[in-house]
């Protein structure tokens, strides 16, 4: 495994004022209360994504929320959706809020910042913590939408896919002149489906799609299958960059169902870790060599080693590691071609950086939620990346963000 060397001198970057402008690559919109009442049939008013408010106590253990509901407990709002109902809690709504404060309690639209719902308050937000773009994946549709692919009528669920693209689109980045970036989801049910709504929201300038990091984790085939062929093809011939956020299998890494939530905190990036081997290790790289893929809040730390066991093991165990010629080449050079990490808060991937590749990396904000570094994300910058050489540092707070999703902003 040989990365591109592109460290070429000393970092002059310690001026607040010279910090290029992020632009982030994983944030989190949390979605106002009529973009599905809004959009669908009201044949639909007994079952689509509407809120409620009541009272109750969280609990947060071994990777599962419990509640129970109580006249003392929290005000919270609720999405309910079909049979579900989902409380949206301080964890995805904790900017403004003292680390202390930052609990899995319940919260309601009145307690949230407003940047969270509402696309100006969003760029207001933006503006104090030095960030000219982002990319927000979605809440309540959860990472990759799978929310609408567990649901029961699916004719229902093709409909609120399409009804969250269009309200990412016109309404949450349309009036952003380009500084919110639409990031869509598909009907993971159905990959002729998928690869058709990839094209319809290509066709308006989308250059994102939510996707799952491990699809077995959600009953659905594998990535070593033709399966989602059509989607992968769509996304190769429309330039849209297939974006894969921790938690996107609806399992998060953990021991043990009695482990405190820090184990499971810790161990975040273990899905992506697992997820981009599969991918190294699939063909479809090969195969559609202008496909990319990203991992939000995966961090990147661990990538090289998975890129060094990765090559070993494809050399040393080409007789019986079942992947035939479908890797010719050795799997780190798909990654440094076609893949992306990104990172948060990340000081040991960061000293190995060029080992991680230093086109290869992306910064990201992760606004409003509990790991976020807003609105300090520019000192953050400065104290991961500050002695880093300024075109290097260009790269990872912006440049590589740009060139990725092919935005029109200067690099």
């Amino acid at each position: 495994m040989d990365a591109p060397s592109e460290l070429t001198g000393t970092s002059t970057f310690l001026d607040p004022e010279q910090v290029p402008k992020i632009v982030s690559v994983d944030d989190h919109v949390i979605e106002p209360a009529d973009v599905w009442t809004s959009r669908l049939p009201s044949k639909y008013s007994e079952v689509w994504p509407r809120t409620m408010q009541e009272r109750g106590h969280m609990n947060f253990v071994g990777g599962v929320f419990s509640y129970e509901p109580s006249d003392d407990g929290e005000l919270c709002d609720w999405w309910l959706y079909e049979d579900l109902k989902v409380p949206q809690t301080r964890l995805s709504a904790a900017a403004g809020f003292d680390r202390d404060d930052v609990k899995v309690v319940g919260i309601t639209y009145e307690e949230m910042r407003k940047g969270c719902w509402d696309p100006v308050a969003r760029l207001e937000d933006m503006d104090a913590n030095w960030t000219e773009a982002q990319m927000c994946f979605p809440s309540f549709p959860r990472f990759c939408g799978q929310t609408f692919m567990e649901a029961k009528d699916k004719e229902l669920s093709d409909l609120c896919v399409k009804a969250y693209n269009d309200w990412m689109v016109e309404e949450w980045c349309g009036g952003s002149d380009g500084r919110l970036i639409p990031l869509t989801i598909v009907q993971l049910w159905d990959a002729d489906l998928a690869a058709a709504e990839v094209m319809r929201n290509a066709a308006r300038g989308v250059k994102a799609v939510c996707f799952s990091e491990i699809p077995p984790y959600l009953g659905l085939p594998s990535i070593h299958t033709d399966y989602w062929e059509p989607l992968f093809r769509a996304c190769a011939e429309t330039n849209t960059v297939i974006n894969m956020h921790i938690g996107s299998s609806s399992k998060m890494p953990s021991t043990s169902t009695d482990a405190p939530a820090a184990v499971g905190s810790t161990l975040t990036f273990g899905n992506a870790m697992s997820s981009m081997t599969d991918w190294l290790f699939s063909g479809w790289l090969e195969r559609f060599p202008t496909l990319k893929i990203a991992y939000s809040e995966g961090q990147i730390g661990w990538i090289p080693y998975i890129l060094e066991r990765a090559d070993k093991v494809w050399h040393d165990n080409r007789a019986w590691g079942g992947f035939g010629e479908k890797v010719p080449e050795p799997p780190s050079t798909y990654y440094y071609r076609q893949m992306y990490g990104c990172f948060f808060d990340d000081e040991y991937g960061l000293d190995n950086i060029e080992k991680v590749g230093v086109s290869n990396v992306c910064f990201e904000t992760d606004y409003p939620h509990s790991d976020s570094t807003w609105p300090n994300s520019r000192e953050t910058a400065i104290k991961l990346m500050g002695h880093l050489p300024p075109d290097v540092l260009r790269k990872l707070m912006r440049g590589n963000a740009i060139e990725m999703l092919g935005l029109d902003l200067d690099v």
